[in-house]
C-alpha cells in the first residue's frame, strides 16, 4: 500500500468516536512526521481540527515519539504552540531553518521560548532574535510593561526580516541529509520504511564526511577577566564577562576537593572568617571561556540596616606566568604510559574472560565434554595465562615509566623464594632440556615481596627460554658489602653473541621464544631493579643482580663461584 492509499484510509475514518479520533492522530502525527506525506496537505487541517479532541496525554506521547525524527515546520508549529510538557521533546530536537524559526518566535509561550535558548545548534540570527524577547520572557507576569500589557508593543519590531543567509549551513546540511532518506522511504513499501530509512541516512553522511571532511570543531576564545558577587553562604549567584554556567553555584567554601571546578584554601579561609582575600586560585574545568586557572579577589559585604554579612563582591583575571604554581612538565610526558596502562586493562578483563570459560569447559564445569574440545580447552587456558603475564609485563612497565610503581618494604628471603620460581619453571625446563641450579647459602634482601618476586621470575624465565638442551644455569648468591646482595645467574651460550647490553636490543629474533621479547624482558627487569633500589649488570659470562641487603640469620661472606 502506498503512503497516498494511507494517507486515504486515515482521512476517510471515522472520527465520530472518541478512538477513531485518537487513532487518526497518531497516524496522521507518524505520517507526517516522518515525511512519508507533506505538510501541504489535507493531513495538517485535519490535525488542526481535531487536536481539542485528543487528550493531553495523548498528544505528548506523538510529541516524544517525534524527538529526532525531523518533523516538517508547519507540524513542528502545531506542537510547539500546545502546552508546555507537549511541546518540549519538539522544541528540544526539531531542526527548523532560522528563518522557520524566527517566523514562529513571535507564537511561542515565553516558557517555550526559555526552552529554545537552551538549545546549541541554532544560528546567529535565531539566538540574537530571542534576544529581542528579553524585556518580554524574564519579567514577571505582573509587571509587564504596559505598552506589552495593552498590546501597543510590538517585541519582534528588532527582530530582522529573514534573508537568503539566515538558514544555518549546518541546518542545510542536515536538511540534505534528510531528503534523501525521505526520497528512498517514498518509494519503498510500508514494512521496509524504518531499515532503509536508517540505512539511508547512514549512507548519506558518510558521503558527505567523504567529500567535505569532519567539520572542525571550535573551541570558544578564553575570557581574561570577569566580575563576580556571592551570597552569604559563599555560593557565587551573579557573574558579568564569562559564561554564567560553570561559575553560578560555585562555593568558595569546597574544601578537599581534587576533581571539578574549585577554589583553593585561601578563599574558604577568608570566607570562615568574613575577611576579604586576594589571588586565591581558582580553577574551572569544562569548555568554555571560563575554563582554566584564575586568580580571584573580592571584599566581604555587610547589610547596612543590621550588619549582617551578605557575601562577597570580587573581580578574577587570569595568572600570569610568574604567578603559576605548578612545576612546569612536558604537555605529553605522562601521556604514553597512561595510554598504556588504559590499554592494558581493556586487555586484561576480556583475557581473563578467555581463560575462565576455558577452565569451565576444561573441567567439564557445565556438563560432559568431548575429550578433543578439552584439550582445545586446555590449549587456549595455556596461551590465555601466558598472554595475562605479558599482559602485567606491559602494565609493570608503564607504572614505572609513569612513577606509579607502588612498593612495601619487606624482608625477602632469597632461597624459598628461588625454589618456588624452579617448580614454577619445571615445565618450560623440561621442554628446553636444560636445568637450573640453585645456591645453598640463603639470604635476606630488603624491599617489596612481590616486586622482587616478579624481578626474579622474570629474569629467570627470560633466560631458561633462551637456553639450549644440556645447558646447566647456575644461581649464585653472596653478600657483596654490608648493605648490599649479589645475585649471579649464568647466561645461556644462545646469547653469547649479543655482547654488554647489545642482548638488551633482540625483540624481533626469530628465534626468540618469549611473548615481549628477550631484550623486553631484560629492560623491564633492569628498571624494576632500580626501582627497588638495586641494579642490574649484564656481564659477558653471567647477569649480576644487586639488591639491598636485610637481616639475616646467617653472617658471613659468599664469594661467587
Amino acid at each position: 500500500m502506498r503512503f497516498d492509499d494511507t494517507l486515504g484510509t486515515v482521512l476517510a475514518a471515522d472520527l465520530g468516536t472518541p478512538y477513531g479520533v485518537q487513532s487518526a492522530w497518531r497516524q496522521l502525527v507518524d505520517l507526517i512526521g516522518r515525511r512519508r506525506v507533506g505538510a501541504e496537505s489535507g493531513a495538517m487541517a485535519t490535525l488542526r481540527a481535531i487536536r481539542a479532541q485528543v487528550p493531553a496525554s495523548i498528544r505528548a506521547a506523538s510529541a516524544r515519539a517525534l524527538e529526532y525524527a525531523n518533523p516538517p515546520g508547519p507540524l513542528v508549529r502545531l506542537f510547539a504552540l500546545d502546552d508546555l510538557p507537549i511541546a518540549a521533546p519538539v522544541i528540544r530536537t526539531a531542526r527548523l531553518t532560522s528563518a522557520e524559526w524566527i517566523q514562529l518566535l513571535p507564537d511561542l509561550a515565553p516558557a517555550a521560548r526559555s526552552l529554545l535558548r537552551n538549545r546549541r545548534d541554532l544560528g546567529p540570527l535565531v539566538k540574537r532574535a530571542l534576544e529581542a524577547y528579553g524585556a518580554v520572557d524574564f519579567v514577571l507576569p505582573n509587571h509587564a510593561p504596559a505598552s506589552l500589557q495593552s498590546g501597543t508593543g510590538n517585541p519582534d519590531t528588532r527582530i530582522a526580516e529573514p534573508s537568503a543567509a539566515a538558514q544555518d549551513s549546518g541546518m542545510e546540511f542536515a536538511a540534505s541529509i534528510e531528503a534523501e532518506p525521505a526520497q528512498t522511504a517514498a518509494a519503498a513499501d510500508a514494512g521496509t520504511f524504518a531499515i532503509s530509512e536508517v540505512v539511508a541516512r547512514i549512507d548519506a553522511f558518510w558521503r558527505h564526511r567523504e567529500e567535505s571532511g569532519p567539520s572542525p570543531f571550535a573551541a570558544p576564545a578564553l575570557a581574561v577577566d570577569f566580575r563576580f558577587e556571592t551570597d552569604a553562604k559563599g555560593v557565587i549567584r551573579w557573574v558579568e564577562g564569562v559564561s554564567r554556567g560553570p561559575l553560578v553555584g560555585l562555593s568558595l567554601d569546597l574544601q578537599g576537593r581534587t576533581d571539578g571546578s574549585r577554589v583553593d584554601g585561601i578563599a574558604a579561609g577568608a570566607f570562615r572568617r568574613r575577611a576579604g582575600f586576594s589571588n586565591a586560585r581558582l580553577v574551572i574545568e569544562g569548555d568554555s571561556d571560563a575554563t582554566g586557572d584564575w586568580l580571584i579577589s573580592a571584599i566581604p559585604a555587610f547589610d547596612p540596616a543590621n550588619g549582617r554579612f551578605s557575601g562577597y563582591r570580587g573581580t578574577a583575571r587570569r595568572p600570569r606566568i610568574d604567578e603559576r604554581a605548578e612545576p612546569v612538565r612536558p604537555a605529553t610526558a605522562a601521556m604514553p604510559a597512561d595510554s598504556l596502562r588504559q590499554l592494558v586493562h581493556e586487555l586484561r578483563t576480556p583475557t581473563n574472560a578467555i581463560a575462565g570459560f576455558a577452565e569451565m569447559i576444561e573441567t567439564q564445569m557445565l556438563g560432559p565434554v568431548a575429550e578433543v574440545y578439552r584439550g582445545r580447552a586446555n590449549v587456549i587456558r595455556s596461551q590465555a595465562r601466558e598472554l595475562l603475564g605479558a599482559i602485567d609485563d606491559l602494565d609493570l612497565a608503564a607504572r614505572i615509566d609513569s612513577d606509579a610503581l607502588s612498593l612495601v618494604p619487606g624482608q625477602v628471603a632469597l632461597r624459598p623464594l628461588l625454589a618456588g620460581i624452579v617448580e614454577d619453571l619445571d615445565q618450560l625446563s623440561q621442554l628446553r632440556g636444560s636445568a637450573i641450579a640453585l645456591p645453598v647459602d640463603d639470604f635476606a634482601v630488603s624491599g617489596d615481596r612481590r616486586a622482587v618476586e616478579r624481578l626474579l621470575a622474570r629474569l629467570m624465565a627470560t633466560l631458561v627460554s633462551a637456553s639450549s638442551p644440556g645447558e646447566r644455569i647456575g644461581v649464585h648468591t653472596a653478600i657483596e658489602s654490608a648493605d648490599q646482595v649479589v645475585i649471579a645467574i649464568d647466561r645461556p651460550r644462545a646469547l653469547a653473541d649479543y655482547p654488554g647490553d647489545a642482548v638488551l636490543g633482540i625483540d624481533d629474533e626469530r628465534e626468540d621464544s618469549t611473548l615481549l621479547g628477550t631484550g623486553f624482558a631484560l629492560r623491564l627487569a633492569r628498571n624494576l631493579a632500580r626501582e627497588l633500589g638495586g641494579s642490574l649488570v649484564i656481564e659477558p659470562e653471567r647477569l649480576t643482580l644487586r639488591l639491598p641487603a636485610s637481616v639475616t640469620a646467617q653472617v658471613g661472606q659468599a664469594n661467587l663461584n
